[in-house]
C-alpha cells in the first residue's frame, strides 16, 4: 500500500529556530517541520499507518468506505490517502469546522456528514460525532472506522517515526514540546523516550478551554488542539510538563514565527512555541529543545492570518497602536 507519494510521508526537516529564540544562555531550539508532510500536517503519519495496517489485515481495500470524526488535519490526511488508494472517505464534522478545511477535504473527493447538535449529556460535539460514525459504519457495507482516538497505530506512527527521526538527528534532546488533541503524537514520543532510556522531558501543550491536561472547559476558537473530553490516550499522564495556552497567545506567536523565521504554521504550533517561551527562563543553560510544527498556516488565512478576524475576535487584547 505504501507507494507513490505516500513514501514521502515522514522524514520531515528539523531546522534551528535561531531568530525566534536568540538566547545568550546557549539554549538551542529546533522545529520539527511536520507541516512538510505531503498533505501538510503531522496527521499524515497516523493516517497512513492506521490505513496501512487495516489494509494488511484485510479490513479494507479498494472501494472501502473510511469514516472518521475529524474537523481538521486528520480528515485532510485521510481524504488525500483514500483518494490515492481508491477508497471513499466520509468526514463527520460539526458547525465549528473551518470552511477552508471542508474545502480541502472535498477537493480530495471526500464527503462530509454534518452533526448539528452537541451530545445532550455532555454538551460536546465529539460524542455526538462519534455516535454518527457508529451509525454510518453500521449502515454502510464495506465501511471502516480508523478510530484515531483509540487506535494504537496513531501513537505508534510517532513512536516509530517522529521521535527516532529527532533522536537520530541530534546528539541530545533535553525537551520536546508538542500539542495534544488525540494525544497520539506526544504519547508516541513519550513511549519512545521511556523505552530507549532517553533523558528528554516531554512538554504537552493544550488550549485554554480544553480539559485534556486538567484545564477548565471553555470556548476554543481553533480545531486541532484540545478537546472538551479527555481522549483515551490522555487518560494516563505521559508528560513531564503540561501547559495550557490561550487563543490570543497562539495567534501572536504564529505571527511572530512568520515574521522572524518565515515559517507559516497553524495555531497548534503557535501554542507549542508560546509554551516553550513561557518556560525558557527555567530551562537550564545549553539545553536542546525540539518543538513540533504541526501543520501549515495556509489553512488559517481566514483566521490567524486575517487581521480583520483577529481584531474582531480579540479586540480587548490588541494594544491600541496595533489596532
Amino acid at each position: 500500500m505504501n507507494k507513490g507519494w505516500l513514501k514521502q510521508i515522514g522524514n520531515t526537516p528539523l531546522v534551528p529556530l535561531s531568530k525566534l529564540f536568540e538566547n545568550a544562555r546557549g539554549i538551542q531550539v529546533y522545529g520539527k517541520l511536520e507541516m512538510m508532510n505531503p498533505s501538510g500536517s503531522s496527521k499524515d503519519r497516523p493516517a497512513l499507518r492506521i490505513l496501512q495496517k487495516a489494509y494488511e489485515q484485510g479490513e479494507i481495500g479498494p472501494g472501502s468506505i473510511i469514516i472518521e470524526s475529524s474537523s481538521g488535519n486528520m480528515a485532510i490526511s485521510l481524504a488525500a490517502i483514500c483518494s490515492y488508494m481508491g477508497m471513499k472517505f466520509i468526514s463527520v464534522i460539526d458547525p465549528r469546522t473551518a470552511s477552508q478545511n471542508i474545502a480541502i477535504m472535498k477537493a480530495y473527493g471526500a464527503d462530509v456528514s454534518y452533526v448539528n447538535s452537541p451530545d445532550p449529556a455532555t454538551g460536546e460535539f465529539l460524542p455526538a460525532r462519534l455516535e454518527r460514525v457508529r451509525q454510518l459504519t453500521a449502515s454502510l457495507p464495506n465501511s471502516f472506522w480508523p478510530n484515531q482516538y483509540g487506535n494504537e497505530h496513531n501513537y505508534m506512527a510517532h513512536y516509530d517515526g517522529t521521535m527516532p527521526e529527532i533522536a537520530n538527528a541530534l546528539d541530545k534532546i533535553d525537551y520536546i514540546v508538542g500539542g495534544v488533541s488525540t494525544c497520539g503524537t506526544m504519547l508516541g514520543c513519550a513511549r519512545y523516550i521511556h523505552d530507549h532510556n532517553l533523558e528528554t522531558k516531554v512538554v504537552a501543550v493544550d488550549a485554554v478551554g480544553s480539559v485534556i491536561l486538567g484545564g477548565d472547559k471553555g470556548p476554543r476558537r481553533f480545531p486541532g488542539l484540545g478537546a472538551g473530553i479527555v481522549p483515551p490516550f490522555g487518560q494516563n499522564r505521559f508528560m513531564d510538563f503540561a501547559v495550557n495556552v490561550s487563543d490570543w497567545d497562539m495567534v501572536t506567536t504564529c505571527l511572530e514565527l512568520a515574521e522572524k523565521e518565515s515559517i507559516l504554521a497553524g495555531p497548534s504550533t503557535g501554542a507549542v512555541i508560546a509554551a516553550l517561551k513561557s518556560m525558557v527562563d527555567n530551562i537550564p543553560d545549553h539545553s536542546t529543545c525540539v518543538v513540533i510544527v504541526h501543520d501549515r498556516g495556509e489553512r488559517y488565512m481566514d483566521t490567524v492570518f486575517n487581521h480583520t478576524w483577529v481584531k474582531e475576535q480579540f479586540q480587548n487584547n490588541i494594544p491600541a497602536e496595533r489596532g
